[in-house]
């Protein structure tokens, strides 16, 4: 047994099938199930909530614009906070990329990492309130599909360079994700074409993706989209009044509530 083998063809499938190498599309589906469950229930362990409420006592949530991502984090609690969510969401994408490859094979890593993609964004664990799933989505093809990812992350690297805009480059970047996968996936396995899995799970991932910006496409279009800098670190409750002006004291919480409409508008993960 080849690790090609174990990879996209599947460890489990591969002891079922034996020498007779053929298995019933009914265990297929139930160890496809059982991939996409097990990396759901590991996405919704949402990390930025978890480091907020154990190290700051708090919910990220509450802040800046709601969202339980790194993005968030990191305007809320600093680079720090930022970098361990970073790596806590890589590997619980790519644990559940792994999961799904040995249980389903190829089709089994990209379900269950879409399957993480959604408990991200929808956490069972946090009232279904979670992050963009950008980060979890990065990891998938990292693992899935490594030039793929190259070539995403190249061309979000530019547009976030060149505007300081890091939702609009999240979100080209999934525009062009089914595409590029498209073009790339004959060449990067053995000519073989494209399976309905891949192309079906890169159009779903990227749909949700780009919905859960919305409201960052809608920011960007009226001109108000806040820019990205590694420099803000401001922590401000997430309802507190847009645009209010700043009391004659100049206050800490009057400075907060005069920066809340630039501070939340550019949440990407």
């Amino acid at each position: 047994m080849t690790l090609y083998e174990i990879f996209n063809i599947g460890l489990i499938p591969k002891l079922i099938m034996g020498e007779a190498n053929e298995i019933s599309i009914l265990a297929l589906v139930l160890l496809c199930v059982v991939s996409c469950t097990a990396a759901y229930f590991l996405g919704s362990f949402n990390f930025a909530i978890i480091i907020s409420k154990y190290k700051y006592k708090d919910d990220i949530r509450s802040y800046g614009s709601g969202n339980g991502g790194m993005t968030n984090m990191l305007r809320t609690y600093g680079k720090a906070a930022a970098a361990f969510t970073l790596l806590g969401d890589m590997l619980k994408a790519a644990v559940s990329v792994l999961i799904g490859s040995l249980l389903a094979g190829e089709a089994g890593a990209y379900l269950a990492g879409f399957a993480c993609t959604i408990g991200h964004s929808f956490p069972i664990f946090y009232g279904f309130k979670g992050g963009k799933g950008i980060v979890v989505t990065a990891t998938m093809l990292l693992c899935l599909e490594p030039l793929v990812f190259l070539i995403l992350f190249i061309m979000f690297v530019i547009i976030v360079a060149s505007t300081k805009f890091l939702s609009l480059g999240s979100i080209i970047g999934m525009l062009f994700y089914p595409l590029v996968l498209n073009r790339l996936y004959p060449f990067l396995n053995n000519s073989t074409p494209e399976g309905a899995v891949p192309a079906v799970v890169s159009i779903l991932n990227a749909g949700l993706v780009i919905w859960l910006h919305r409201e960052n496409i809608k920011r960007l279009l009226r001109g108000k989209e806040n820019k990205f800098s590694l420099k803000k670190k401001d922590k401000f409750k997430k309802d507190e009044p847009q645009n209010a002006a700043v009391n004659s004291d100049n206050s800490e919480e009057a400075r907060k509530k005069r920066i809340h409409e630039e501070a939340f508008g550019n949440d990407s993960e």
